[in-house]
């Protein structure tokens, strides 16, 4: 089915000039057929998460960041449908990256025998095109042995304003529709890329290993016009491993897409999903919560709360900055420069948890940042050995201070993988939902160094200007702040 030619301009488009030129959503509600669908098969969900803001679309689910074959065959048995495992991988280099994701594949395969249950597994990562591509999918479909039919890429994130239309994926702003390419993200240090155009994207990434041309689409048409049983039909002619490209506009698309692609596999068909966070809830036929309110985080307690602010994307600047202008908040600025100096790192780590204690115990709630200016350095190795440096000194903070918090919030997807991890000795907690669209929240487990806390992960580049201060003054004036 057809494309529609205003989507081969890679400027900016308006969303509402779109709408006019597609058909209308397929009209049938699909979610109860895709519940019975997942029911039928049984099959366990593992999401590898890539940094734990991929937790923004579902609630009650387990967070893992341990992957031993017994753990994860405890996690197999268990009834609930889905959970996840943080990886953290966008925090390694692509080697490392390709060694982890061989290592869970392996003790995934082990562990599915050991508990008699088998499962599908989703590569979760960035909905603006960051990560380990082609490798450490690579990686993983090595390690589980059964060959499959094709791999499928769907990094629309409607939570956060992402979508993809004629195979273009799009960042979505009020009524403007810009080009992922023409974004920030596009020059990230480590990932960047040129292309917006996803079966350009892929040659991109595999150095022309997989041409454009070869590469398959579930167009918009295909969903809205043909539904799923056409969905069903494109995904039987996905063979060999092929790499096959989802658009979707709205949740209704990606219902379509998803009971067409559960219809396949029905049939045998075997696939392997990278994918944003929107497409985990639906393909473990999970249904929607309302947002938390804020006396469900359970945030009683005598100190301050404590905010950790690491990303440094421009959105997180422009959040950061809105709330250091709010009164009653202690600011903590950390110098990046000082944290990977050998001379200076010390004293700077020591200074911010003299005057975190000192406040937190005042019940003042603190606000720790790093600064603003990016250090780069002339390779990818080296931008994530800074970005090592950094998040090291970060974590070295959080964990030596003594007071435990009101709760915990922390902005950038390393930065809050790394405090759960390393800071917080995290194994197993629980996403008990989301406190603003995809910010979502963990219950922290009792094997934590703050058994039952509530912590806040939000992503860096999520939110508009005032979610951060919103969700800190809401803390402060709820119940137990």
């Amino acid at each position: 089915m057809g494309a529609y030619p205003f989507t081969m301009n890679l400027l900016r488009i308006r969303y509402s000039e779109v709408l006019s030129h597609l058909p209308p959503e397929w009209a049938e509600c699909c979610f109860p057929a895709i519940q019975k669908e997942v029911r039928d098969s049984n099959l366990k969900v593992v999401v590898l998460d890539d940094d734990p803001t991929g937790t923004q679309t579902v609630h009650n689910v387990p967070v893992l960041t341990h992957w031993s074959s017994s753990i994860l065959r405890d996690e197999l048995r268990d009834p609930l449908q889905v959970f996840y495992l943080l990886t953290n991988s966008r925090s390694l280099s692509e080697r490392e990256a390709e060694d982890l994701a061989e290592e869970i594949g392996k003790n995934l395969v082990e562990a599915s025998e050991l508990s008699g249950r088998d499962f599908v597994v989703i590569s979760r990562s960035d909905s603006t095109l960051r990560g380990h591509f082609p490798s450490e999918v690579e990686a993983l479909a090595r390690s589980l042995e059964k060959p499959f039919d094709g791999w499928l890429l769907i990094p629309f994130f409607e939570e956060g304003g992402r979508c993809t239309i004629n195979d273009v994926h799009y960042l979505r702003e009020g009524d403007w529709l810009t080009p992922v390419s023409e974004t920030e993200f596009a020059r990230d240090a480590t990932f960047g890329f040129r292309h917006s155009n996803l079966r350009l994207w892929v040659e991109e990434k595999t150095h022309g290993k997989i041409r454009a041309e070869s590469v398959h689409a579930i167009s918009l048409a295909d969903v809205r016009i043909g539904g799923p049983q056409q969905v069903k039909k494109r995904l039987l002619a996905v063979t060999e491993g092929a790499v096959c490209v989802v658009n979707a506009i709205s949740t209704q698309d990606l219902q379509v897409f998803t009971l067409g692609l559960l219809q396949a596999e029905a049939l045998g068909r075997r696939f392997l999903y990278r994918t944003a966070a929107s497409f985990v809830p639906l393909r473990a036929g999970m249904s929607s919560r309302p947002l938390l309110a804020m006396e469900e985080l359970g945030t009683n307690g005598s100190a301050g709360g404590l905010v950790v602010v690491g990303s440094h994307v421009p959105q997180t600047t422009i959040q950061l900055d809105n709330l250091l202008a709010q009164p009653g908040l202690q600011a903590i600025k950390v110098d990046a420069d000082a944290l990977c100096s050998d001379d200076r790192a010390a004293l700077e780590v020591t200074r911010a948890i003299d005057s975190a204690d000192s406040f937190l115990r005042r019940q003042v709630d603190v606000v720790i940042y790093t600064s603003r200016q990016r250090i780069c350095g002339n390779d990818t190795q080296t931008n994530l050995a800074i970005g090592r440096r950094i998040s090291e000194g970060i974590v070295s903070i959080v964990r030596a201070i003594s007071v435990r918090p009101r709760y915990l919030l922390a902005k950038g997807g390393i930065t809050s993988s790394d405090i759960a991890t390393k800071a917080l000795s995290v194994k197993r907690a629980i996403v008990l939902g989301q406190i603003l669209p995809g910010v979502p929240v963990w219950r922290l487990g009792l094997e934590s160094r703050y058994p039952g806390l509530a912590y806040i992960v939000f992503p860096g580049n999520v939110g508009r200007p005032e979610a951060l201060s919103s969700i800190v003054e809401g803390l402060r004036s709820g119940p137990g702040g």
